[in-house]
């Protein structure tokens, strides 16, 4: 039983850093950083659904990570296509 707990809690706390990471984030000049900033939420939402299911996670992490990588590459080309510095 107490394995749940600590996927559990570790979810809340990866959501929570990762949310704040990618409120601070667009001052990182690294669309790298910028990136695994956004991952570390993703990956928090996972483990708090993989306490409830192991499918609603698998599919929750791809679903978010591939929605923020395309949101995030497409605000980096439209940036360099303004020509603003990264």
């Amino acid at each position: 039983m107490l394995d749940i707990y600590i996927w559990f809690y570790t979810g809340v706390a990866l959501t929570i850093l990762g949310g704040v990471a990618a409120a601070i984030g667009p001052g990182v000049k690294d669309p790298l950083v910028r990136t695994l900033n956004t991952e570390i939420a993703a990956v928090g939402v996972s483990l708090i659904f993989l306490t409830y299911n192991h499918t609603i996670a698998l599919v929750t992490y791809i679903a978010a990570s591939t929605i923020i990588t395309m949101i995030l590459l497409r605000a980096i080309v439209r940036l360099e296509e303004v020509g603003a510095k990264l």
